[in-house]
C-alpha cells in the first residue's frame, strides 16, 4: 500500500512537472508579451484587450457546447474500457463536432458583431474588430477538440510540448504586430495567437493513430448525444462563468473607463500566473484519472486528498511571495501606471488560495457525470459572484472586484464540501486539515502584514520569512511523500521519469 501511495504521488509530481514546466515557459513568455503590451498600449489598450478576449470567450463558450470537457471525459472512459473501436468512434465524432460548432460560433459573432459592440463598449465602433475576431472562435474550438483527444489519452508530454510551442511561436510572431500597430494591432495579435494554437495542436494530434471503424449515422448520433449531453451542462456552466467575466468588464468600462478595465485585467492575469501550472496539471492528468475510477468512492476520495495536498504544497509559496512583493511584481511585469492594480491583486490572491483548496473536490462531480448537481452548484456560485462584484464595485470601487473573487470562494468551499460528501462520502484527511489550516493562517498573516498601518519594510520582512519557511517545508514534504531520500534523489529520479524510464 505504501509503495502504491508513493507511486501515485510520484505520478502527480510527474504530471505537475511536465505541465508545470510548460506553464513556467508559458509564464515567462507571457511576462514578455504582457510587458510589451503594457508599455506599447497602456492601461486603455489592456482594457480593450481584456474586453475582446471576454467577448470571444463568451461566444465561443456558447458555440462550443462544452464539448472539449465532455470530450476529455468520453475519451478517458473509452480508454478505461480498453475498447479500441469505442476510442476510434469517439475520436472521429469529437473532431467533426468541434469543427461544426466552431464554424457556427464564428458565423454567430460575424452576424451579431454590431449589437455586441454596442452592448460591450456603448458604441458600434468596434463592430469591424469583432467581425475579424470571429475566426478565432473556429480556431479555438478545433484546437480544443484536438487537445481534448490528447488529454483524454493522457499524453501529458504532448500536451506540455504543444503548449510550449504554441506560446513560443505566438510570442515571436505576435509581438512585432503590437510594436508596429500599437492598439490597432490587438485584433491581429489575438488572431495570430489563435491560429498558432490550432497549428500546434494539430501537429501533435496527427500523431495519434486510431482504428478505422465504420461510422454509421446511428453510431454518430449516439456518440454525439453522449458528448453534447454532458457537454451541454459544461457549456451552460462555462457560459455562466464567461458571462460573469464579460459583464464585469462591461460594467467597469461603462461605469468607470477603459483604464480601470486595464487595471482589473492586469490583476486578474497576475493572480493566476504562479498557480496556473497547478490547476493545469489537475485538468491534464488528475481529471482523466479520477474519471477512470469514478465508480470507486474509496479510490476517488484517496485521489482527491492526494491531489489537494500536492496542489497546496506546490502553490502556497508562490501565493505568499506574490502577496509580499505585489507592488514590485506589478511594476516589473507591467509598469508604474498599473500600480493601482495591487489592491485588487491582494484580495484575488486570497481567492486563489480558496481555489487551490477546493478545485480537486469539484472535479468529483465532473468525473461522476453528475450533470444536474454540477449545474446547480455552478449556478449558485455565479449568481453569488456577480452579486458580490456589483456590491463590491458600488461600495469599494476597483478593490471590490478582488474582494468579490475572495468572497466567491468563501461561499463555494462549504457548498462543494457538502455536495461532494453526499456524493462520495469525501472528507479531508487529518494531514490535509492541518495543512489547510496552516495555509490559511500563513496567508492571513502575510496579507495583514503587507496591508496594515506599519512600515512597509516590516511587511516585506514578515512576508519574506514566511515565504521562505513555507517554501522549504513544502519541498521537504513533497520529497518525503513521494518516497525519495532527499531533494537530490527526487530530482534525479524525477528526471528519469520525465525521460519515460522506470524510476
Amino acid at each position: 500500500m505504501k509503495h502504491n501511495h508513493h507511486s501515485s504521488y510520484r505520478r502527480v509530481l510527474k504530471s505537475s512537472a511536465l505541465i508545470g514546466g510548460s506553464s513556467v515557459v508559458n509564464v515567462l513568455l507571457g511576462i514578455v508579451r504582457t510587458k510589451v503590451l503594457a508599455m506599447l498600449i497602456g492601461t486603455s489598450g489592456m482594457g480593450l484587450f481584456g474586453a475582446f478576449s471576454s467577448v470571444t470567450t463568451l461566444v465561443g463558450g456558447i458555440a462550443g457546447m462544452g464539448i472539449n470537457l465532455s470530450g476529455v471525459r468520453q475519451i478517458a472512459e473509452a480508454v478505461g474500457s480498453n475498447d479500441q473501436s469505442r476510442i476510434a468512434r469517439t475520436t472521429r465524432v469529437l473532431r467533426r463536432t468541434s469543427f461544426i460548432l466552431g464554424l457556427t460560433g464564428m458565423l454567430a459573432l460575424l452576424l451579431l458583431c454590431r449589437p455586441i459592440s454596442v452592448a460591450t463598449f456603448g458604441t458600434p465602433a468596434y463592430s469591424g474588430a469583432l467581425a475579424l475576431l470571429s475566426v478565432t472562435i473556429l480556431f479555438a474550438e478545433v484546437a480544443g477538440g484536438q487537445m481534448a483527444l490528447i488529454q483524454g489519452l493522457r499524453r501529458i508530454k504532448d500536451l506540455a510540448a504543444l503548449s510550449i510551442w504554441g506560446a513560443l511561436l505566438g510570442t515571436v510572431l505576435s509581438i512585432p504586430i503590437i510594436f508596429l500597430w500599437r492598439e490597432k494591432g490587438i485584433v491581429p495579435f489575438l488572431m495570430t495567437v489563435s491560429a498558432l494554437a490550432i497549428a500546434t495542436s494539430w501537429w501533435y494530434a496527427r500523431k495519434i493513430k486510431v482504428e478505422r471503424v465504420p461510422l454509421p449515422l446511428s453510431a454518430v448520433w449516439n456518440e454525439a448525444r453522449a458528448l453534447l449531453g454532458m457537454g451541454g451542462v459544461f457549456m451552460v456552466t462555462g457560459l455562466m462563468t464567461s458571462a460573469v467575466a464579460y459583464l464585469t468588464r462591461a460594467m467597469v468600462i461603462q461605469q468607470m473607463n477603459l483604464e480601470s478595465a486595464g487595471l482589473y485585467q492586469a490583476a486578474y492575469t497576475l493572480s493566476g500566473i504562479y498557480v496556473g501550472f497547478v490547476l493545469a496539471a489537475m485538468g491534464a492528468d488528475y481529471y482523466p484519472r479520477l474519471t477512470a475510477v469514478s465508480g470507486d468512492n474509496v479510490e476517488v476520495n484517496r485521489l482527491v486528498n492526494e491531489q489537494t495536498e500536492a496542489a497546496l504544497l506546490m502553490a502556497l509559496p508562490g501565493i505568499l511571495g506574490t502577496l509580499t512583493f505585489a507592488p514590485w511584481v506589478i511594476h516589473l511585469l507591467y509598469s508604474a501606471k498599473f500600480v493601482l492594480a495591487g489592491e485588487i491583486l491582494r484580495w484575488q490572491l486570497l481567492g486563489i488560495l480558496g481555489r487551490i483548496i477546493v478545485w480537486p473536490i469539484g472535479f468529483v462531480l465532473l468525473a461522476k457525470g453528475n450533470a444536474k448537481i454540477f449545474f446547480y452548484t455552478e449556478l449558485a456560485c455565479n449568481v453569488v459572484h456577480l452579486s458580490l462584484i456589483w456590491c463590491g464595485m458600488k461600495w469599494f470601487g476597483l478593490s471590490g472586484l478582488g474582494m468579490a473573487f475572495f468572497g466567491l470562494y468563501v461561499f463555494y468551499a462549504p457548498l462543494i464540501l457538502f455536495v461532494v460528501h453526499r456524493q462520495s462520502g469525501f472528507r479531508w484527511n487529518k494531514s490535509n486539515l492541518r495543512l489547510g489550516i496552516g495555509a490559511i493562517l500563513a496567508t492571513a498573516v502575510v496579507f495583514l502584514a503587507t496591508t496594515a498601518s506599519m512600515p512597509a519594510t516590516w511587511g516585506i520582512v514578515i512576508g519574506g520569512l514566511l515565504t521562505t519557511v513555507v517554501g522549504l517545508y513544502s519541498l521537504r514534504k513533497i520529497v518525503r511523500r513521494a518516497g525519495y531520500a532527499g531533494p537530490g534523489d527526487a530530482l534525479s529520479k524525477l528526471w528519469t521519469l520525465l525521460q519515460g524510464k522506470t524510476a
